[in-house]
């Protein structure tokens, strides 16, 4: 057996047939034009097929037969097609296609709903980086319509930069990552708790309970804008709690309610053998709770002192700030046995920063100002599980893992 004939891809001087077939789309089509083929014994170099609301493109790229049965070989594909109401386009060249560009990268853009002014935006972004679109597919088209832009041509940091000022001009959320392996290897994700898998403040529920509620929101707001820092303006909210009957804890608890699409997150991320966590600069008394109901591996808090059935208004051992969750972040993956490059931190606050820098994707989930700006990519749509597809992941692919079944309640 010749090099020629055990090549992965024919010379780029071998001569080639691009066979194109458009049409309504039935079953059997794909096997009837191979089995056309398979007369003039061609090899098969590329196949691409895509069906959008039942109309099929088909592309085949084949080695070109002898010069006596090319004529045939035409005649015959046109001659099949029609008898299908299909049309045919036949185009002559040599080798394989033109190999994708150096540096390569999954764009996901974000629409609710996504325009076609939109569209053209990003994709013109795309060029004026260098980059070349070398496939586009819908990834979801409920609750948001997300669609994945393959590019080569360009890296992905300068494309990540570029997008994220054109995406924040229209308003899209884009993600920008590497292609690769590493895409679907499995991976660590670590979230922020409040506003982000929950859509509450854990401690603004126990302020109200100690009708101190509105000082400590403001409190809160500050911190989270960066403007404080985070120890001291824990110890002053958590202060105005001292006095609280601990049986507070389980009524904060029945009152915390999930963000839309945090179930269907933690459910396929674990379904394709991820590991999920939490951190917080809110409490244990929490999170602990969390971690049972939702199946999670890890979660790390604050925690509330109790003493004779009252809230002392302190927290005991180390604490959360906003160092500390990038440094449990990278103890959640040494446990884990994930590297930092694959893990993925999602969260909403200044004090998520160092943790969303130092994952391998940050994702700002309807977050301040400054942490959009700082992170990988934003989100900014009420639906956690959007994030799956930041990760590749298809609604379809979601759907056909759930069957109907809820199985965290």
């Amino acid at each position: 057996m010749s090099a020629s004939q055990i090549s992965d891809v024919p010379p780029s001087d071998v001569p080639t047939l691009l066979v194109k077939i458009f049409g309504k789309d039935r079953p059997g089509i794909t096997a009837g034009l191979f089995d056309t083929l398979a007369a003039y014994s061609v090899d098969v170099v590329d196949i691409e097929q895509v069906v959008s609301r039942g109309r099929l493109v088909l592309c085949a790229l084949v080695t070109e037969p002898t010069v006596a049965s090319q004529g045939e070989l035409r005649a015959t594909v046109h001659s099949w097609a029609e008898s299908l109401k299909l049309q045919a386009e036949i185009i002559s060249g040599t080798g394989d296609n033109r190999p994708r560009g150096e540096g390569r990268s999954h764009v996901t853009v974000l629409g609710n709903p996504l325009t076609a002014e939109q569209t053209a935006a990003i994709a013109a972004r795309i060029a004026e980086t260098g980059g070349n679109i070398d496939r586009v597919f819908r990834l979801a088209k409920y609750p948001v319509t997300a669609v994945e832009f393959a590019v080569s041509g360009c890296g992905t940091e300068p494309l990540r930069t570029a997008l994220a000022v054109e995406a924040h001009g229209i308003g899209v959320d884009v993600a920008v990552v590497s292609a690769g392996l590493h895409r679907r290897a499995q991976r660590l994700v670590v979230m922020d708790v409040d506003s982000t898998l929950i859509q509450d403040e854990v401690i603004e529920l126990f302020a109200a309970h100690a009708g101190c509620e509105d000082k400590v929101a403001e409190v809160t707001e500050a911190a989270m804008r960066g403007e404080l820092d985070f120890e001291q303006s824990l110890h002053a909210r958590v202060a105005l709690l001292a006095g609280l009957d601990a049986s507070v804890v389980d009524k904060v608890r029945a009152e915390v309610r999930l963000t839309p699409g945090a179930r269907t997150l933690i459910r396929t991320l674990k379904r394709l053998g991820y590991q999920v966590g939490v951190v917080s600069g809110g409490f244990t008394q929490v999170t602990d709770d969390l971690k049972e109901r939702l199946g999670l591996d890890f979660a790390s808090a604050n925690t509330l002192e109790i003493v004779d059935g009252k809230l002392t208004g302190r927290v005991t051992g180390e604490i959360v700030d906003r160092a500390g969750k990038a440094r449990l972040l990278r103890r959640f993956a040494a446990e884990a046995g994930v590297p930092l490059a694959q893990t993925v931190a999602i969260g909403d606050g200044a004090n998520d920063l160092d943790m969303l820098n130092a994952a391998g994707l940050g994702v700002a989930f309807n977050a301040k100002p400054v942490v959009r700006r700082a992170a990988d990519t934003a989100v900014n749509v009420p639906f956690l599980d959007t994030v799956l597809y930041l990760l590749g992941i298809t609604r379809e692919e979601v759907e056909v893992a759930d069957g109907g079944e809820e199985l965290l309640h």
